[in-house]
């Protein structure tokens, strides 16, 4: 018996909060959760493995069991449907007798794009499809970022005084916010793959970029430094780190700097020496032209207000997070590039809440 509409909604609802579990960690696969379910029970429920593999389909079928053949799949992306390194997920619902699959959003891979759905009804299993299709294209939007416009989804993050100061120049890291905000950031680095600042960020605060909540530690992303000179000290927190979470140091060919001859070659070669990686990019495109294809869905640009305006500049943001504390910073201040009275054109406010005494608002990109 199929399940009304308000039952699918309810079902995709849990596997879509099911599938931000792993969101950063399931290398170049998407997070996609699936619940296995039965006369209102859930049978079997899964997500994607941190290493990517396991798929979700194939664990939450095992949960199942026998159990599963006559019930219902609800799948947060669709099946896929071509051997990589493992069978088909497809092949996978077939083999197990589920009645039904309900899937959230079609997968725009080109080794899928509806071949699973084809699949699933030559198979004689009702497929329904969009099932809260906008709560999927957002759980999803960094992988659908990367299959259709091969770059990572970019969201910057700022922390901006009352009176729109990032910082004040000489005083390395200035806190502006409270600690509820500054958890929510460590969550929203929790789920991404990579983070960013550029160099006057790196040198200035001399950050760690890690992930501090604690239970959450191991899921640090890879760390990446605009830094067209390669002046990353050795002695910072991230070189001192660099073998521990991985660094990355996006650096120019060198043409154009009047030291790039032995000495940036030793700075490279000692870079390199700690467990830094050199990328040569010459540009924002071709930075995440490059980190797309190493499988890297989603990027936080969170530090320095000339690493922000380069982002902006390239019109690659695709979303907003300001965090807005009460207190002002006067003399010497670092202004940031906007504040919530002057937001870029192009984007929308989804979001505001209050953290103590911060506000924050989120802004997306306007289709």
């Amino acid at each position: 018996m199929a399940a009304t509409n308000r039952e699918d909604e309810r079902f995709m609802a849990a596997a879509l909060r099911l599938a931000r579990h792993h969101l950063g960690q399931t290398s170049t696969n998407p997070s996609v959760a699936c619940l296995i379910v039965k006369d209102g029970v859930i049978l079997g429920r899964a997500v994607t493995a941190r290493s990517g593999r396991p798929h979700a389909e194939t664990q939450a079928l095992a949960e199942a069991g026998e159990r599963a053949r006559g019930a219902t799949a609800y799948v947060t992306l669709e099946p896929c449907s071509h051997h990589g390194k493992t069978p088909p997920c497809a092949d996978a619902l077939v083999a197990s007798g589920v009645a039904r699959v309900v899937i959230s959003i079609l997968d725009p891979d080109e080794r899928v794009a509806g071949r699973g759905v084809v699949r699933l009804r030559d198979a004689g299993i009702t497929v329904d499809i969009g099932v809260l299709a906008e709560e999927g294209q957002r759980a999803l939007e960094a992988y659908l970022m990367r299959q259709v416009s091969r770059r990572p989804y970019v969201t910057l993050k700022l922390a901006v005084s009352a009176n729109g100061m990032i910082g004040r120049k000489g005083e390395g890291q200035v806190r502006i916010t409270g600690p509820i905000s500054r958890g929510q950031v460590q969550m929203l680095r929790a789920e991404t793959d990579a983070i960013l600042v550029g160099i006057g960020t790196a040198t200035a605060d001399d950050p760690e970029l890690t992930v501090r909540l604690p239970g959450l530690e191991n899921r640090s992303p890879l760390r990446i430094v605009l830094d067209r000179r390669l002046d990353l000290p050795l002695a910072s927190k991230l070189v001192r780190t660099a073998r521990d979470v991985p660094v990355i140091v996006v650096s120019s060919d060198g043409s154009g700097d009047t030291d790039a001859g032995d000495g940036r070659a030793a700075r490279k070669a000692a870079l390199e020496a700690a467990g830094v990686e050199v990328l040569e990019a010459g540009s924002i495109a071709d930075l995440l032209a490059a980190l797309a294809s190493r499988g890297l869905s989603s990027l936080m640009v969170e530090g320095g207000a000339v690493a922000a305006r380069a982002f902006l500049d390239a019109d690659l943001v695709d979303r907003i997070q300001l965090y807005t504390g009460p207190g002002t910073i006067g003399e010497n201040g670092i202004a940031s590039p906007f504040d919530r009275r002057s937001v870029p054109k192009g984007f929308r406010c989804v979001a505001e809440a209050r953290y103590g005494d911060d506000l924050f608002e989120e802004y997306e990109r306007e289709n």
